[in-house]
């Protein structure tokens, strides 16, 4: 898909207390080992973790909670029609609350997948995931790494530029800002 518009940021939007409290919040739920949509929630073994780890290696709590939803989707819906990607969009998956510890990422990855979902009897099933978004609720001064990459990948092979393709997006390094992108736009942490 050809679009003029890879993502759409709004830098600083999200009070402090608002972050803070998804942080202690979110540190008083049960961590999971993070996983790729290929491993599901079966029991891995250990070539299962090794294979997955080279991907992705990272712990997460699953966030599925009104008062979260209630201040992110209006950005989702501002960025949806500012960007002019205008998708059908009326919902959101749990959040992953990511917790990237010392040389933990997340290798290059899309979101989206190539057919809807199959979840019969759950509001996803026969839905596509459309819309990611990212919310920075620690300042990037905090730490080291752990910066959000994207990979515009709609080009030709013979005229790629490393400066127009690849960019790490640095507009939403401060506590409180906001990213959406198109769940398949290539990126990593």
């Amino acid at each position: 898909m050809n679009i003029s518009n890879y993502y759409w940021y709004f830098s600083g939007v999200l009070t402090p207390k608002f972050c803070d409290d998804v942080i202690a919040y979110a540190n008083q739920q049960k961590e999971v080992m993070a996983r790729t949509g290929g491993y599901g929630d079966k029991k891995l073994n250990k070539e299962e973790v090794k294979n997955l780890q080279r991907k992705r290696k990272s712990d997460l709590v699953w966030l599925n909670d009104t008062w979260i939803y209630k201040e992110l989707h209006p950005y989702v819906h501002m960025a949806n029609k500012n960007a002019g990607w205008n998708f059908d969009w009326e919902r959101s998956e749990s959040c992953q609350f990511t917790k990237y510890k010392l040389n933990q990422y997340y290798d290059w990855h899309c979101d989206s997948w190539d057919k809807p979902y199959d979840k019969p009897n759950t509001p996803d099933h026969g839905k596509i995931r459309k819309l990611s978004m990212t919310c920075q609720l620690t300042d990037g001064s905090e730490y080291k790494g752990g910066e959000l990459e994207f990979d515009f990948r709609n080009y030709d092979p013979h005229m790629r530029d490393e400066s127009k393709h690849r960019i790490q997006c640095k507009e939403i390094l401060p506590k409180g800002s906001i990213i959406v992108f198109p769940s398949f736009v290539w990126h990593r942490v």
